[in-house]
């Protein structure tokens, strides 16, 4: 087993906390993400699980054994570093033994898991190249390779895909995601590109200066928003100040640059808020229909399986609507039309 809580934890530099009282728990075998800008405390945060950082107040435990004051060494964690951090002069063998040898396991061993290890990642014939001779997706791997051959109770990773290009980084993430559900390892993971969030995780804490935001699965924090800062966060989110009232059957009457439209949203009461509005959510229709909201095109972004429209409202409110390409009006600038808000739309807080 391997269960990470962090009880009321507290990192300051100075008069600024960096980690601010927080709380949180992270079950055996999760893919656990700690999302956030820079800043946020993503990292400092998982440093003090590292045992690179020590909290000011607060405990740390492992499997219900406070760790807070435990050396890094001790703790059973591997990590890898967003540089990857390889011993330049130490072959891809070397390099991967080198915990096994600090460990001081003999020789027999370290050899026969390096070697399992190196073909596991695809590195088997690798083994006697320095990493400079090796490409950035193959750096990486022996990095993984090294953290993972002292089998660690978890797997701590620093922005570890953040040096790879476009199509190497969604790789990556299949490998490691991959690798982490075959051996039931618990693994923490720091970025701040919520597509590497919502692809590899099993849940998600996003980080606003140094408290949790949000606590989700990939599709809570994504469908369901609690606040303006995580529907900004995570996708794209078209956030208007409206004022709204209740309607009939689910939805909310809304008022918004100065006409009234239908949400399907449910409210009790009403009130002032920010509505928050995914582009898939918004459709587009023939100008001047009946009970939907007028809009003019400030320009149109074909990006392949969709289509962007950049558009205005009558006060000058900018949002966005996505349109599948096989269903693109393909209309240009200044162009008329009516906008329509369909489910996935929420009233979010501050």
């Amino acid at each position: 087993m391997a269960r990470i809580t962090l009880d009321n934890v507290t990192k300051r530099y100075g008069a600024n906390a960096v980690i601010d009282q927080l709380s949180l728990d992270i079950a055996h075998g999760e893919f656990f993400t700690l999302l956030g800008p820079s800043g946020c405390g993503k990292t400092t945060l998982l440093r003090a699980i590292a045992g690179f950082v020590m909290p000011d107040s607060g405990r740390l435990l492992l499997d219900g054994e406070d760790i807070t004051h435990q050396p890094p060494h001790l703790r059973g964690t591997g990590m890898v570093f967003q540089d990857y951090a390889l011993f330049p002069d130490k072959s891809v063998f070397d390099n991967v033994a080198y915990g096994l040898r600090v460990r001081r396991l003999p020789s027999g061993d370290v050899r026969a898991r390096v070697d399992a290890m190196l073909e596991r990642m695809g590195l088997g014939a690798l083994g006697a190249r320095l990493p400079a001779a090796l490409s950035g997706g193959q750096r990486q791997r022996v990095a993984l390779a090294r953290s993972l051959v002292i089998e660690p109770k978890v797997l701590l990773m620093d922005e570890p895909l953040s040096n790879l290009d476009a199509k190497l980084r969604v790789q990556m993430r299949d490998v490691i995601r991959q690798l982490q559900q075959e051996l039931r390892i618990t693994a923490v993971f720091v970025t701040h590109d919520q597509e590497e969030a919502l692809s590899m995780s099993d849940r998600i804490a996003l980080l606003r200066a140094g408290r949790i935001d949000q606590l989700d699965t990939p599709e809570g924090l994504y469908r369901q928003p609690a606040t303006a800062y995580a529907a900004d966060f995570i996708g794209a989110a078209n956030l208007l100040s409206v004022t709204t009232r209740p309607g009939p059957a689910g939805q909310a009457c809304v008022e918004l640059a100065g006409a009234v439209v239908s949400v399907p949203i449910a409210i009790e009461r009403a009130g002032q808020g920010t509505l928050a509005a995914r582009p898939e959510s918004v459709s587009l229709h023939s100008p001047g229909t009946a009970g939907l909201l007028g809009a003019q095109v400030v320009f149109r972004r074909y990006v392949g399986h969709k289509v962007t429209y950049a558009l205005q409202l009558a006060d000058g409110t900018p949002l966005q609507a996505d349109v599948a390409a096989t269903s693109d009006p393909c209309l240009g600038p200044g162009a008329p039309v009516a906008l329509q808000f369909g489910p996935g739309c929420r009233l979010v807080s501050a």
